[in-house]
């Protein structure tokens, strides 16, 4: 599935959007960058909130708008959420989330609402009146009667930006079950990196009204310069699955090959299937397997790059035994002593207390 966008739209003096692209729809796509780049209005052309004159906006082989031809969002089958939530204050959690399936046909419907309810964890909230909702618990009643009306598209307009840090890691469990469950494709508009690296298959740069590239995640996260990386500096994403945790409450994640053990403290809810993110400035490199130190996590890696230092740090890129791409955040004094280079083998040292899941 693709969606072809080409519009050209001007608002005031200041801001100008220009965009021609096709983008594959699978899973997640983040429209990443900084405030007033262009995401949210891009966001509502997609939605046919905005109807930019000449713009041509077409799902798989469905022309949403061209010429004269323009079609409102309730025919389009979109779920859209934004950053507030907008359930009915005089309904019940029940009545709010049944509100949209209740009007879809039966033919189109596609998922059912104690899917969607376990789905987002909140069977046993539903006979509550609004207000008794925390922020988090109305997003994830807003996503879910989004997705009963089984849209062919759901559109997330920064759906975590009303939320607090600790609401956050709450719902993003949720939102990365949703996606990889509900077999429909998603467009989130997000300025936060960590939403990215955690939910997003595929994100989509933009920069003064205009798409800058399109790259997966990996591809995004493997060159040195991607914009994903905050102040915090460069950081790897691992997928891998949860296996059950032992007496010492740790859980084993990834094939045996490749194994790391997280803090029950760092686990996502009811997630068996998940993703890590690991700052590569808190992960080492040893020549050998060391034994009897505190750091629970040695991974065998291959180095298949190192970058120039930059103030005096050296970021080396290793392949773990999975395949996947780890990042490392050393000195160039230890690259140097320790004789590092491509196709070397190495153990990446990695704290348990270091990963976020």
């Amino acid at each position: 599935m693709t969606l072809y966008l080409q519009a050209h739209l001007r608002h005031g003096k200041d801001f100008e959007l220009k965009v021609n692209h096709e983008l594959p729809l699978e899973g997640v796509t983040a429209l990443f960058g900084r405030s007033g780049c262009g995401k949210t209005t891009l966001l509502r052309i997609i939605a046919g909130l905005e109807r930019p004159k000449g713009a041509v906006v077409r799902f798989g082989g469905q022309h949403w708008q061209r010429g004269r031809q323009f079609l409102p969002l309730h025919k389009r089958r979109i779920g859209l959420v934004f950053q507030e939530h907008s359930l009915l204050p005089h309904l019940s959690a029940r009545e709010n989330l049944l509100y949209g399936y209740q009007r879809t046909p039966p033919e189109q419907r596609r998922l059912h609402p104690d899917e969607v309810t376990a789905m987002l964890g909140i069977e046993h909230l539903l006979d509550r009146r609004i207000d008794q909702l925390s922020g988090g618990q109305r997003q994830r009643f807003s996503l879910g009667r989004a997705l009963l009306i089984s849209p062919q598209l759901l559109l997330l307009d920064e759906p975590m930006a009303a939320l607090d840090t600790q609401t956050k890691r709450e719902i993003m469990p949720f939102l990365a079950r949703m996606a990889a469950e509900s077999g429909v494709p998603i467009v989130m508009v997000s300025h936060s990196p960590d939403e990215v690296t955690r939910l997003a298959d595929r994100v989509v740069f933009m920069q003064n009204g205009q798409i800058q590239n399109v790259e997966t995640l990996r591809e995004a996260l493997a060159r040195p310069d991607s914009p994903l990386f905050d102040d915090a500096g460069a950081a790897s994403v691992l997928e891998g699955t949860l296996d059950e945790a032992g007496e010492d409450n740790a859980r084993p994640f990834g094939p045996p090959e490749a194994r790391l053990w997280l803090t029950s403290s760092a686990l996502a809810a009811g997630m068996n299937r998940t993703r890590i993110s690991i700052l590569a400035r808190d992960v080492s490199l040893s020549l050998v397997d060391p034994q009897h130190i505190s750091i629970q996590n040695h991974l065998p890696v291959t180095i298949e790059r190192i970058d120039p230092p930059r103030d005096n740090r050296c970021v080396v890129a290793c392949r773990t035994a999975d395949g996947q791409l780890l990042l490392a955040e050393i000195t160039a004094r230890a690259v140097q002593q320790l004789g590092l280079a491509t196709g070397k083998q190495v153990y990446a040292l990695i704290k348990s207390v270091a990963l976020l899941a």
